[in-house]
């Protein structure tokens, strides 16, 4: 028995083949969008990877540049170095004591310059000694180094980062008379020890009557000379150059010069401006015992009569000039840091402020 086709009418071979491509053709286009949708969606998820992939760079980034900044504080702040170079009787011993009290607390080291006799003027080679161990020398950073040395200029040896100078300096025949009973007695800090004029028992106004030489006028030429330099000129008595260079050393080279009458304001702007040094300095100034340690013996006040005599001399007169010049210029930054009240001194707040910062984030 036979299979039995059927046939269909050409019409609806027609309609069912159009039908057919007609679905095809719907199917085709919803496939389509929905490859359309998919790469959109595609594209959205990569633009939103993209985004927070950059985001998270851009908090790397400021995560990584707010440490390299505090680092870069941290490791600017441990590479300083401070050197005092004190001036023989300004009460440089009391205010040294004070660093060496503080850094063991305040994590810094303190190291004594000391020259062959006290001679302020160092040769050549022990200049760029010097210099290379101050610079170079970072087991011992941060650093407070102090001595009876000149000042010397770091830059003449291609030094770019200079260390901070400070000192202190005092009324030139107040500082006078305190080294010559210095000389004599010694002082309250090693009382033991033998002073070179042991045994004279000449007082100042005996020796100014006489015309000594230990209290000639040629003894008071000291401050403007350690402030001077390194240069033959600076040690020439008398120098007009020599003066002229210790001032422009002062305000160009020193961070903070005081006066030794008004000590206790120098502590106090030294700790508002250099706090990784300083800080707990004023209160242990106040109270501490060493900071009045050290108190010449024997020390009678000059006559007005052994004053006026010095006074008359030249040099006399181009020392206290500088010191009169160091004392205005102390007073000058005093006044913009520190106001009384009540007889006692605070330090002023920040008074500036940043404001119209450009390109905004």
């Amino acid at each position: 028995m036979g299979l039995l086709r059927v046939i269909m009418p050409p019409k609806l071979q027609l309609l069912a083949l159009l039908a057919f491509a007609v679905a095809m053709f719907l199917l085709e286009n919803q496939i389509q969008k929905l490859e359309e949708s998919r790469g959109k969606l595609e594209r959205a998820i990569a633009r939103h990877e993209v985004r927070e992939i950059e985001q998270r760079h851009t908090q790397d980034g400021l995560r990584e540049r707010e440490a390299a900044a505090a680092a870069a504080l941290t490791n600017s702040e441990d590479d300083l170095v401070i050197i005092y170079n004190r001036v023989p009787k300004t009460a440089s011993t009391s205010f040294t004591n004070i660093a060496y009290d503080l850094c063991g607390k305040n994590r810094y080291h303190v190291l004594h310059i000391n020259t062959t006799k006290n001679n302020p003027v160092m040769s050549i080679q022990d200049q760029v000694r010097f210099v290379k161990n101050v610079t170079e020398w970072r087991e011992m950073k941060p650093a407070f180094y102090h001595g009876h040395v000149s000042f010397l200029d770091f830059t003449k040896f291609g030094v770019k980062r200079k260390p901070i100078y400070i000192n202190l300096i005092r009324d030139p025949i107040e500082r006078l008379v305190s080294y010559y009973y210095f000389l004599r007695f010694g002082d309250d800090y090693r009382p033991g020890l033998r002073r070179r004029k042991q045994g004279d028992k000449k007082t100042f106004d005996e020796c100014v009557s006489a015309g000594g030489s230990d209290c000639a006028p040629e003894k008071l030429w000291l401050q403007i000379p350690f402030f001077c330099g390194h240069y033959s000129e600076c040690w020439n008595v008398g120098s007009q150059w020599a003066l002229e260079q210790a001032k422009y050393n002062l305000v160009n080279e020193y961070m903070l010069v005081g006066v030794t009458e008004e000590l206790e304001d120098f502590v106090m702007m030294l700790e508002a401006a250099l706090p990784r040094f300083f800080r707990g300095a004023t209160e242990l100034y106040k109270t501490g015992k060493k900071s009045h340690l050290r108190r010449t013996s024997e020390k009678k006040p000059p006559t007005k009569e052994s004053i006026a005599k010095l006074q008359q001399s030249a040099i006399w007169k181009m020392e206290n000039d500088f010191y009169e010049f160091a004392l205005e210029q102390f007073q000058f930054v005093r006044a913009h840091a520190v106001r009384e009240k009540d007889g006692e001194l605070y330090l002023l707040a920040q008074n500036f402020f940043y404001e119209k910062i450009y390109p905004k984030n």
